[in-house]
């Protein structure tokens, strides 16, 4: 018995150290299939159902490897996790004598120097931004490793936390006086050491593009690479291999820049003149734009009005700027420092502007305080083999939602993995729950098209009764924003009406972390939200009894990368809605359906309201690839299943 196999044995040492662990066949069998793959250097593709318990699965032989290790997530909560929690229990019930570091983004590390800077300047919105702020500084003085997820007594997302760390374009590197403090290099120093690093996937990208200084060192010390939530690497890669530039970071510079004048050079009046006309111009540029979120293509850019000319008058004030800040760079590390940001940014805009062809695709996202100028890659799985190829190593994707059906044809060629040689190794393995006693799957009948004019109320009236017999305990799932709070406002009227009293949360109400914490302690809770709710959630137990799904998750057809992808496969004789927009909605919806059952004593009901689940040739792709639970069409027994929770 291999030293792996035996790691899962019912009387090994993880069954003897870890109260909670259960020998399961799938867990050891994907635990030997990984080292399998670490030791001959394979790229191994696993897709591990909820429960196989795929995090030991891969630390075991990640442990027992003998090489440098690196594991990339997908969250910074996952991070958190893994190093905090499942790999000290793994490595001390292994004994084996592997060091391990964490490593985040810089954002992630209190900064001296910024946290100075704006201790006496008083610039928050709120005396609770300034008791935050003052909590932060008060945590400085006490930490070891200065990571904010250690700082309890305030939010990850407070906005104390801008005037408290660095950014890549704000930070000043070896010319900072507080260098030898640096918690950021630090975490470095420790990485560089360690026999396995955490990290994540938006630092992993940024250390495959060198875009932090010291971080390329990283990827080419290590022997073996593991991502969990894998499915999430298409996205971040994109990110990572395009091109980006925001209103956001030109107002931070301007903000910047002020202040830095007023420390250092104070005198020259203009340069503060000059900051403010670029923060304006920034605003500007996205007051171009409607309050809502949107994303334009290049062709509707061309036509909303104002665009160009606010783009035209961002540059020349931006030139101005810079021939300010020329004059001045040299008398503090801080503003040659935002020079030098100055710079890259407007080659970042001049870089947009002017790159043609088909391999970027150009686009502006808006936001509702920014907007951002993006090139992003028509297909980013050139630029990943290259990485893959580059040396001899292992390299492991796992997540509970890659293969389509039991194919990972879709997967692998968005990541550049298919054609490899050898060919990459796949697996799937089931989740060890009973779904067919565990949960119900729910269509409802005589729903109308989900293009319908009255298809947000119909959903609405779906879940009423679903929530109601459910005693709340529900999420409810929505593929738009615009849905989300029409389908929110109808539930919550219509519990007023039916003389139900459960509390009805929205997304966007506070931080995604507080919205979870309020739905777990009350219980009974109905949480409305959006994609940010699909993944990365996990409720386990009697406060999550129902999931209901508005719509098949289909990207909207006039988003402008979809566009410019379902364009180059057409032209390239491909069906853009099977080999593209139909395996992208089937992992979107399994991410979803995901959230329901999370244990082995979880029941509940997952309801999809989209008819073309069932009314489409396609319905059944989607609905093969959930888990195997018992199907219904009847109201009457998904309410007498919820009621009998």
């Amino acid at each position: 018995m291999s030293s792996i196999e035996g790691a899962f044995s019912p009387d090994g040492p993880l069954a003897r150290e870890i109260a909670q662990f259960r020998p399961r066949p799938q867990q050891r069998e994907m635990a030997c299939r990984i080292g399998d793959a670490i030791a001959g250097n394979r790229v191994l593709v696993v897709e591990a159902g909820t429960g196989t318990g795929k995090t030991y699965a891969y630390l075991v032989p990640a442990l027992l490897s003998g090489g440098k290790v690196i594991v990339s997530t997908g969250t910074k909560t996952l991070q958190d996790q893994l190093f905090n929690r499942d790999l000290p229990r793994v490595r001390k019930a292994l004994k084996v004598p592997v060091s391990i570091a964490l490593l985040k983004g810089r954002a992630n590390y209190v900064c001296f120097y910024h946290l100075a800077r704006n201790a006496g300047e008083g610039r928050f919105a709120s005396a609770g931004d300034a008791a935050d702020f003052r909590t932060i500084a008060r945590f400085a003085q006490t930490t070891t490793t200065g990571d904010k997820a250690e700082c309890a007594g305030v939010r990850e997302d407070s906005p104390a936390w801008l005037a408290a760390t660095s950014t890549r374009d704000n930070c000043l590197g070896q010319d900072c006086p507080d260098v030898k403090e640096c918690f950021v290099l630090e975490a470095r120093r420790r990485a560089m050491e360690a026999d396995l690093v955490v990290v994540n996937h938006h630092l992993f990208f940024a250390d495959v593009m060198l875009r932090d200084e010291g971080l390329g060192e990283l990827l080419p010390a290590c022997n073996t690479v593991i991502f969990d939530e894998a499915h999430q690497l298409p996205e971040v890669a994109s990110l990572f291999f395009g091109e980006s530039v925001s209103t956001a970071q030109l107002v931070e510079l301007a903000r910047d820049t002020r202040a830095e004048t007023l420390a250092a050079a104070a005198d020259c009046r203009d340069l503060i003149d000059r900051a403010r006309a670029v923060e304006k111009a920034a605003r500007d540029l996205r007051l171009v734009f409607g309050p809502e979120s949107e994303r334009l293509s290049l062709a509707q850019l061309e036509e909303r009005e104002g665009f160009q000319q606010a783009l035209d008058t961002l540059e020349e004030v931006i030139e101005a700027f810079a021939a300010v800040l020329q004059t001045q760079a040299e008398r503090s590390e801080g503003l040659g420092n935002c020079l030098r940001r100055c710079d890259e940014i407007r080659e970042r805009i001049e870089k947009w502007r002017s790159c043609t062809g088909d391999e970027l695709i150009r686009w502006v996202e808006v936001f509702s305080q920014s907007a951002a100028l993006n090139a992003t890659p028509l297909y980013i799985g050139g630029i990943f083999r290259r990485q893959l190829q580059a040396q001899p190593r292992a390299w492991v994707f796992t997540s509970a939602t890659l293969a389509v059906g039991t194919s990972f044809g879709h997967y692998c060629g968005e990541m550049g993995l298919s054609g490899l040689e050898p060919e990459p190794m796949t697996e799937i393995w089931g989740s060890p729950f009973d779904y067919g006693e565990q949960a119900l799957l729910y269509a409802p009948m005589g729903m109308p098209e989900p293009n319908d004019r009255g298809y947000v109320e119909a959903v609405a009236r779906v879940a009423l009764p679903l929530v109601i017999a459910s005693k709340g305990r529900a999420f409810v799932l929505c593929t738009s924003l615009r849905a989300m709070r029409e389908v929110h406002e109808r539930i919550r009227a219509g519990l007023e009406q039916a003389g139900v009293d459960l509390p009805v949360l929205l997304q966007g109400e506070c931080s995604r972390s507080e919205l979870l914490d309020r739905f777990r302690q009350r219980g009974n809770a109905v949480l409305v939200a959006s994609q940010s709710f699909w993944e990365g959630v996990d409720v386990a137990g009697e406060a999550l009894s129902l999931v209901i799904i508005d719509k098949l998750p289909f990207a909207p057809p006039d988003d402008p990368v979809l566009t410019a992808r379902v364009d180059h496969l057409r032209r390239n004789g491909r069906n853009p809605f099977m080999h593209y927009q139909l395996p992208r909605a089937v992992i979107n919806m399994k991410q979803g359906a995901g959230r329901l059952i999370r244990s082995e004593t979880d029941r509940g009901v997952l309801c999809v309201c989209d008819p073309r689940m069932i009314d489409k040739p396609y319905g059944k792709i989607v609905w093969r690839s959930l888990p195997p639970m018992r199907r219904t069409r009847s109201e009457a027994d998904a309410v007498a299943y919820l009621e009998a929770l």
